[in-house]
């Protein structure tokens, strides 16, 4: 009988995007028909199956990460980077044992991972008690933050990567070619590649803005960001603006009273981001991945800004966006109404620009995991899928 192979996608909660990736990926599996069974795997669950950290604490152990988003607390991150990189080290041995037990009781026959730090543990326990199966780590960042980000120097695996500046990054730590593979951008849901039956006009006009003026979208995420009463606050009688809060009921209400003589609507969390996109002509956030290359795909150039409050993790992404002329990046939201000043005066080229971006990495990946798995049978047969000898009694 045909072993049907099972691949794992692992993923967690902290900042939305891994879980975002791992769902968009799993879900175009399925659309075409790969013959997988296709597992979503928290790995918070599987280091802390009795959720022994949210009683002591009262939180998941992402909750911080998230809240501290959601509040603007991001100075000092990359020196609490560097100790949460320390605390995995110390606690390798123990999460080693924990995944072995795992990997063990599940056996996958592809395991991808689309989160940072936990690689190595990961890999290793992967590797000794189950050896042969693929492991792949498929960057949702642009880039990464050496060392022991995303990738770990000399693990014998595969990295999927989004820019030429992560390929590079890969190369430089000694990982063979064989093992590297490019795609032309970020994992981002399908719903952002499907084209909407959308009057634009008249949608604008039902949720109360003009369709004659230029219409901005500012959006940090599912958690929101209190930097966008600011933005508000000096765009409130310049320009017509969509304002996405997430999560945070707050942040909304207080978006709702805002003083201000330009049409702004604001919502609250919401899946329909891809509708939003289309009934806006530029972005404003935080310089995400996943949002950055949401907005690309849907043709809106950005507004974000790059300083001390940047997560190590988004800094390069303020390089990207000049690299490809994708918008504008500034030091504070306090010039953020010269930024829209400077989009709006050129709108139509940069909107040019913007649209030469082609990213179609969603429907790159599952090629990629298609070919690892075919390599790693053509070198050790699934044991499970060949008939066995029968086994004889010893006289």
């Amino acid at each position: 009988m045909v072993h049907t192979k099972t691949v794992d996608l692992v993923y967690f909660n902290a900042g939305g995007g891994h879980r975002a990736s791992a769902l968009a990926l799993q879900a175009v599996l399925q659309s075409q028909g790969w013959p997988w069974a296709v597992r979503l795997v928290n790995l918070f669950e599987v280091l802390d199956p009795k959720d022994k950290f949210r009683r002591l604490t009262g939180n998941a152990p992402e909750d911080w990460y998230n809240q501290r988003l959601a509040r603007g607390w991001t100075i000092g991150m990359a020196q609490e980077l560097r100790l949460l990189q320390g605390l995995i080290r110390l606690a390798h041995p123990a999460l080693v044992r924990r995944l072995q037990q795992h990997w063990l009781r599940t056996e996958p026959d592809l395991v991808v991972s689309l989160v940072p730090n936990f690689n190595k543990a990961m890999f290793e326990s992967l590797a000794s008690v189950l050896p042969g199966v693929p492991y792949v780590t498929v960057l949702t960042d642009l880039a990464d933050v050496p060392p022991n980000f995303w990738i770990e120097r000399r693990q014998p695996q595969h990295f999927v990567c989004g820019t030429p500046r992560a390929l590079e990054q890969a190369r430089s730590m000694d990982h063979d070619e064989s093992r590297l593979h490019a795609t032309s951008g970020m994992i981002i849901r399908p719903a952002f590649y499907e084209p909407l039956a959308l009057d634009r006009a008249s949608e604008q006009r039902r949720l109360g803005l003009d369709p004659s003026r230029p219409t901005g979208l500012v959006l940090f995420g599912g958690h929101g960001s209190k930097a966008m009463l600011g933005i508000a606050r000096r765009l409130a009688d310049s320009t017509q603006l969509i304002l996405v809060c997430g999560h945070n009921q707050a942040l909304a209400r207080r978006l709702k009273v805002l003083a201000g003589s330009a049409p702004r609507v604001v919502v609250g969390f919401t899946t329909d981001i891809p509708r939003y996109m289309q009934l806006a002509d530029f972005f404003i956030g935080k310089p995400g991945p996943g949002s950055l290359s949401e907005a690309v795909q849907q043709g809106l150039p950005v507004i974000v800004v790059d300083n001390a409050l940047t997560m190590p993790q988004e800094r390069y992404n303020a390089q990207w966006i000049r690299e490809n002329e994708l918008g504008v990046v500034l030091r504070s939201f306090r010039r953020v109404d010269v930024a829209v000043d400077t989009l709006l005066s050129e709108l139509a080229r940069w909107q040019r620009s913007v649209r030469r971006m082609r990213n179609r990495a969603l429907f790159e990946v599952p090629d990629i995991l298609a070919q690892i798995l075919q390599t790693a049978q053509q070198v050790q047969p699934d044991l499970r899928s060949t008939p066995q000898p029968a086994q004889h009694a010893s006289r």
